[in-house]
Parts: C-alpha cells; sequence; structure tokens
C-alpha cells in the first residue's frame, strides 16, 4: 500500500473516478460520502473495477461528523493525503441567486474544504509528511457568466490552497491545486444546481441563461475530458517527488490560461468575453422547458471514463 488517502464528495463524478484510479494503484481509499445511501453506488463501482474502497460518511458541513471521520482514518495508519472533491454547483447571474443559496455554496466548496483541512494537518504535521490536493475549476481561474457565486467561491479556493502551500511546507505537508475544464459529470448534468430564480421567466436575466446553458450543453456533448483524465492528474499530483502547486486538465483551460498570463488584462478580457459573447448570442431559445443532460445507459465504469482494472493490468 502506498498509504491512506481520504476523498470527499467520493459519491459519484470526479470524487468517484478518482478513489477507483487511486485504489487500482495500490492506495487504501476511504471514499467518504455525506449520505451512506450513496453507499451501494460506491461499492457496485469498486466491485466492476475489480478495487477495495473503505466508504465512510462524511459531511464537510459538520464538524462533528468531519472529525469522526479523519480521526478513524488516522487510526487505521494515518493519513498521507486528502482529496477535496465535494462540492456544489449554483447556476445563474448574481440578481436571481438567493443569499441562503450563496450561502450553502460557500459552505460546502470553501468552508467544508477548510475544516476538513483543519482536521487533517494535525496528523500529517505529527507525521511530518502530507499531500493536500483540492480540485478547484477552470471556474476558479476563468470567470464566466451565470457562474459569479461559484466562480467566487473557486477563486477563494485557488487563494487558500496557495497561502495553505506556503504555511505547512516546513512540515513536509506539500498542496496542490488541481483545476479541471468541464468534465461530463452530474455537476453538470442531473444536478447542475441551477439557482431558483434563474428558471423564472420573469428574470431579466432568463433568456441569456437559458442561451448559455445551451453553451454548456455544447460543450459538453463535443468533450473529450473524462473523469479518469482528472484522476490521473491526481495520481500524479500524490505521486511525484516535487508535486506542482498547480494542475490544469483540458486543453482549453491550459490554453485560455496560459493566454491570460501571457496578455495584458484588458487585451485578454476583451478578446475573451467577446468571442464568449458570440457564441452565448448564437444559441437558439428553447421552447421547451430547460433539458438536463442524461448518460445513455451506460456502466458506472464506463460513465467516469474508466475501464475495469483486468482490461488494464500492466499499463
Amino acid at each position: 500500500m502506498v498509504g491512506n488517502v481520504i476523498i470527499t464528495g467520493a459519491g459519484s463524478g470526479l470524487g468517484l473516478a478518482a478513489a477507483l484510479y487511486l485504489a487500482e494503484r495500490g492506495f487504501r481509499v476511504y471514499a467518504t460520502v455525506p449520505d451512506l445511501g450513496q453507499q451501494p453506488a460506491v461499492d457496485l463501482a469498486a466491485a466492476e473495477n475489480g478495487v477495495t474502497l473503505r466508504v465512510l460518511q462524511l459531511d464537510v458541513t459538520d464538524q462533528a461528523s468531519v472529525n469522526a471521520a479523519v480521526d478513524g482514518v488516522a487510526r487505521d495508519g494515518g493519513i498521507y493525503a486528502v482529496i477535496h472533491s465535494a462540492g456544489l454547483g449554483l447556476r445563474g447571474c448574481f440578481e436571481d441567486l438567493a443569499p441562503a443559496e450563496i450561502r450553502r455554496l460557500f459552505e460546502v466548496n470553501v468552508f467544508g474544504v477548510m475544516k476538513v483541512t483543519r482536521a487533517v494537518l494535525p496528523h500529517m504535521r505529527a507525521a511530518r509528511r502530507g499531500r493536500v490536493l483540492i480540485i478547484t475549476s477552470a471556474g476558479g481561474r476563468l470567470a464566466s457568466m451565470t457562474l459569479s457565486a461559484y466562480c467566487a467561491a473557486k477563486f477563494a479556493l485557488e487563494g487558500f490552497g496557495e497561502s495553505l502551500a506556503i504555511e505547512v511546507a516546513p512540515f513536509g505537508i506539500q498542496v496542490s491545486l488541481i483545476a479541471p475544464g468541464i468534465v461530463m459529470t452530474p455537476h453538470f448534468t442531473v444536478r447542475r444546481g441551477r439557482a431558483s430564480r434563474a428558471v423564472d421567466p420573469h428574470s431579466p436575466y432568463y433568456r441569456r441563461f437559458l442561451q448559455h446553458e445551451r453553451l454548456v450543453d455544447e460543450i459538453l456533448q463535443t468533450n473529450r475530458l473524462t473523469p479518469a483524465d482528472v484522476a490521473k492528474v491526481l495520481y500524479r499530483a500524490l505521486t511525484a517527488v516535487r508535486p506542482r502547486l498547480r494542475y490544469v486538465v483540458g486543453w482549453r483551460v491550459a490554453l485560455l490560461s496560459a493566454l491570460k498570463r501571457r496578455l495584458p488584462d484588458e487585451l485578454f478580457m476583451r478578446a475573451y468575453f467577446r468571442q464568449h459573447e458570440r457564441r452565448v448570442q448564437r444559441q437558439p431559445i428553447p421552447s421547451e422547458a430547460l433539458s438536463n443532460l442524461e448518460v445513455p445507459g451506460v456502466s458506472s465504469t464506463e460513465y467516469l471514463g474508466l475501464r475495469p482494472v483486468r482490461k488494464v493490468k500492466g499499463q
């Protein structure tokens, strides 16, 4: 075994893909979920891939739940790493976001990360080693319309992770920020997280919101980035002798991030938003209710972009 790894939000999507990928490669993975009702789906995915996952209940918004899970793993051989994958989406222009919706988003996406990190750090400091991997987003590097609160939370994580990396480095603990582009997961399909007023026809932003949602659907349908691609980057960050502070996953994000670094802010923003606006404007307004993409009749293994372990041994 390489070491114990705690993954938050491992019931589906990126967290589950990471749990399966790392377990296959020798890590002892604690796949945590906020509700143990998700355990059967996790167990099924593990069986399909021929690996063992230890499923624990961990609600990142509940300090008692966080402490119980973290202390349990620490007693079972220590904690080598934590991967922060738990998160919510919230789509809608700022004026359409209720304060309670924004508060809930930050409780999970920002304060939840801080709660779990605060719980694991004493164990890592005692061991003089550890890895903290925070899955942020392309939205933590590039803003977008209908994502004002979500991008604010992801930008906050980028700042938190950068500062934390400096603080914990003397104790042998390394921090990495993983920023994927749009990936076909429940986050963008069956659990897109639309704000309640965003789908109100009386909102002044309603028509543009519909057009932007259609643009997201278009990108998803043509995107080749899978949860497995993100899992591979997480594996590199966990096993590198000198892991990088930031990893970008997906060529679109990498290209835009490089341009943003090299161009003057005003020039980049003018070009980026002009192109973005053109793409939004050309989207038709659906006559039917907003759609949610469904994943068409595939197993959890295929959906995550993974293959059963028996087919990939020796790679």
